[in-house]
């Protein structure tokens, strides 16, 4: 069977390696110069460091078991267990424990002094139909538990507002917690805990495995491949590749849509126009991440720190990575490294500026907010990734739109879709949906 698996991120790479360990012969087609999508590296002075994703989940188990098939088993390390910060009302504060923002140990919120003002808790019934987190959470425990430590982390995730996100599809885990949400944030904090870390990453950085998969699968990729369209064709495909000045036509048995929704969406307007529909409603925000290898730099204890989008700050949060990361401490001898990302889901104007301006405006940021406790030393060297409508947006209806796109593409034989827009936009996530996309195809 020969399968254009369409988009070489880590959804089309995970349905691609399935694909070919099974015996299929796919051909993994990615228009950019790079595959991997957003886990990538950069070269920073001497080092090589990851620009986009940097960690993935452990307590599920679909990126771990991947990195052990492509034989990366042995570089997968724990970070180190230091805590994470919250900037607010002008100081770093330690950021307390919450599930996804909502607080589950009510004394360590007031010691932390994020919030003016103590939280109090109404219960409400929790509702059929999908709503916004914020309307969700600020109904429950007030705007300020939204704009201080709900949004700061699902901005984490998803570079977006609480305010658009959907309850349903971006933070089930606080619906979970029922109609009173403290009750159900400090019951859950107290069962038993998973054993191990909830997160992974690979020394030497999670950009190594795009790579890693391609080798230890043997299939097929075409970088600079851009495919024009997709036709269904008898019991087959027929796909048009390659630069307008001179397009290839090829036949395929089956076709995994691995590309980013807009993408997505215009080459599946004829084989499968209400998913091609749906998937035209999928916002994007764009970010970027400036890293910087400092010399002697005293940052304040923690991994780092999170900035709430109701402070005056262009940052939205930092990574202090040879402290988050034991690998890169010792890579880096002596030096350390600060990850700034800057941009949230409409927010574009701030990367529009060239890489030196980025480079400035983190610096300065990242000094207004770490040099009351210590210093950032001097910055010997610099690398800015931007991500141009990176991170799909899981707006409020999010849900019932994935559901619309799976059931018009069931229709459609040899057809099937994966990726960020759909399941989660974490590594564990997105190669589950590439997988499974790769499971169906077999199936037939």
């Amino acid at each position: 069977m020969r399968v254009a698996v369409i988009g070489g991120g880590i959804a089309g790479l995970s349905a691609a390696f399935h694909l070919a360990t099974a015996g299929a012969e796919p051909v993994l087609l990615e228009g950019s110069p790079e595959i991997g999508g957003k886990v990538r590296q950069a070269q920073l002075d001497d080092l090589m460091v990851d620009v986009g994703a940097e960690a993935m989940l452990a307590r599920r188990p679909e990126a771990v078991d991947l990195v052990k098939a492509v034989g990366l088993s042995d570089d997968l390390v724990a970070p180190e267990p230091v805590p994470s910060m919250v900037w607010s009302r002008g100081e770093l504060r330690p950021l307390p424990p919450t599930i996804m923002g909502v607080p589950s140990d009510l004394d360590a919120l007031v010691r932390s002094g994020i919030l003016e003002s103590a939280v109090t808790s109404t219960a409400l019934p929790v509702p059929d139909e999908d709503v916004s987190v914020a309307s969700f959470v600020a109904d429950r425990l007030g705007r300020d538990v939204v704009d201080r430590l709900v949004e700061p982390l699902l901005g984490g995730v998803y570079a977006g507002h609480a305010d658009r996100l959907s309850l349903h599809a971006a933070a089930p885990v606080i619906r979970e917690l029922g109609p009173d949400l403290l009750a159900g944030a400090m019951a859950r904090a107290a069962a038993p805990k998973a054993v191990g870390p909830a997160l992974v990453g690979l020394r030497g950085g999670v950009g190594r495995l795009p790579r890693a998969i391609v080798d230890a699968g043997g299939f097929e990729v075409r970088t600079r491949a851009t495919v024009r369209s997709v036709r269904r064709d008898g019991d087959g495909w027929e796909l048009v590749v390659g630069p307008t000045t001179a397009p290839v036509r090829e036949r395929f048995d089956a076709v995994v849509m691995a590309a980013p929704a807009p993408a997505a969406s215009r080459l599946l307007a004829e084989a499968a126009p209400r998913a091609a529909f749906a998937l035209a409603g999928v916002d994007y925000a764009s970010m970027g991440v400036v890293a910087l290898l400092l010399d002697g730099a005293d940052l304040p204890a923690g991994t780092g720190f999170l900035v709430p989008p109701v402070e005056p700050m262009d940052i939205k949060a930092a990574t202090f990575s040879t402290r988050k990361w034991a690998w890169l401490a010792e890579a880096a001898g002596g030096a350390t490294v600060v990850r700034a990302s800057i941009g949230r889901a409409g927010d574009t104007g701030v990367l529009q500026r060239d890489d030196a301006a980025l480079v400035d405006l983190a610096v300065t940021d990242l000094r207004s907010i770490v040099e009351p406790q210590g210093s950032l030393g001097t910055v010997r060297a610099s690398v800015v990734q931007r991500w141009g409508g990176g991170l799909p947006q899981y707006e409020v209806g999010h849900r019932d739109l994935v559901r619309t796109v799976t059931e018009d593409i069931a229709t459609v034989p040899g057809l099937e879709v994966c990726g960020a827009a759909y399941e989660g936009v974490g590594i564990a996530a997105v190669v589950a949906t590439g997988r499974a996309a790769a499971e169906r195809t077999l199936a037939g």
